[in-house]
C-alpha cells in the first residue's frame, strides 16, 4: 500500500507530533505524512471507528492563529456537505484542543508523487480519463456555487484509475478575489493579478494538471520574486514540445491555459472533448 503523501520531505518550523501522541480525544498519531505552509497531515488511528483515518491540523506555530483555524473548520463544513465519487470524504471537524479535520484514508498516491517517481511518463489515455474525472468534480462544485481554485497534482490522489480531489481550504464562491490566491505555478492569470474568479478559473487548473500529467513538468515556474508570475508574462508552451500527442489534446490543453478566461472552454465543453479523445 502506498501512502497518499510523501513522508520524505524537509520540514520547516516546529516539529510535528510524534507516533503515539494524541491529536484530539480519540485520535492518535500513527505517522506524520505531509506539511504545507499552514497544515500538518497525519495518518491517525480512530478509537471510535477502530480504523485508520487522516487528520489535518494547523502547523504547531499556527495552532492559535484564528484565521488558519477558521479556514480548516470551514473546509470541514464544506466537505461534509459534498458527496461525490471524486472528492475526499470528511468524517468530522473538531475544535479542541486544536482545530482538526478528520478525513477518510486514501491508499493511493498523489499525482505529484506518480509524476516524480515513475520512470516513464503517464499514459495519455490515463491522463485523459483523469481530466474527465476532474471535470466531473468541477461540474459538481460549480453546480453548488463553489470554485476549487487550487487544482494541482499534489491535491489529487489516484488509485487504480480512480482520482480523488483533496484540499478545499481556499474554495469559495465566484467573485472578485485577492491577488495571489492559490499556488504560484498553477494559478490562473486572474488569480495571479487579482480579479474575477469564475468557473473558467478551475478550467485553467484542470489544464495545468493535464499539462503536467502529460509532460512531467508544470506549465509555469515560480520566481523568487513573489510579485512576479510567469503566467502573466508568457503563454504556456505546447504539450507537443515535450511528447508526441494528438493535435486535439495539445489544442485542448492550450485552450484551457488561454490567458483570457472568456476564451477558455466551459467545463462541460472540456468534458465532452476529453470523452471524445478517450
Amino acid at each position: 500500500m502506498t501512502d497518499f503523501t510523501d513522508t520524505e520531505e524537509i520540514l520547516e518550523g516546529p516539529p510535528p507530533l510524534e507516533t503515539g501522541e494524541t491529536i484530539a480525544p480519540g485520535y492518535e498519531v500513527i505517522t506524520h505524512l505531509h506539511r504545507s505552509n499552514y497544515f500538518d497531515v497525519y495518518d491517525a488511528w480512530s478509537e471510535e471507528r477502530a480504523s485508520r483515518c487522516i487528520a489535518k491540523v494547523p502547523c504547531p506555530d499556527l495552532i492559535y492563529d484564528p484565521a488558519v483555524g477558521r479556514r480548516l473548520v470551514r473546509e470541514g463544513r464544506l466537505l461534509k456537505k459534498l458527496t461525490h465519487l471524486h472528492i475526499v470524504r470528511a468524517y468530522e471537524t473538531l475544535k479542541h484542543p486544536r482545530p482538526t479535520l478528520i478525513l477518510e484514508t486514501l491508499t493511493g498516491e498523489t499525482l505529484q508523487h506518480m509524476i516524480e517517481t515513475r520512470q516513464r511518463r503517464l499514459p495519455l489515455k490515463g491522463v485523459t480519463v483523469l481530466g474527465i474525472q476532474l471535470c466531473s468534480v468541477a461540474h459538481y462544485l460549480h453546480r453548488h456555487g463553489i470554485l476549487h481554485l487550487d487544482l494541482k497534482p499534489s491535491n489529487i490522489v489516484a488509485e487504480r484509475g480512480l482520482a480523488k480531489v483533496l484540499d478545499l481550504s481556499i474554495a469559495r464562491s465566484p467573485g472578485r478575489g485577492a491577488k495571489g490566491t492559490g499556488t504560484l505555478e498553477y494559478m490562473a492569470p486572474e488569480q495571479a493579478r487579482g480579479g474575477y474568479f469564475g468557473p473558467a478559473t478551475d478550467v485553467w487548473g484542470i489544464g495545468a494538471v493535464l499539462f503536467e500529467a502529460a509532460t512531467s513538468e508544470p506549465p509555469f515556474g515560480a520566481y523568487d520574486d513573489e510579485n512576479r508570475y510567469e503566467q502573466l508574462e508568457r503563454r504556456a508552451e505546447p504539450v507537443r514540445l515535450y511528447r508526441r500527442v494528438p493535435a486535439t489534446f495539445d489544442d485542448l490543453v492550450a485552450a484551457c491555459l488561454e490567458p483570457d478566461p472568456t476564451r477558455r472552454p466551459t467545463i462541460d465543453e472540456l468534458a465532452r472533448s476529453l470523452t471524445a479523445l478517450a
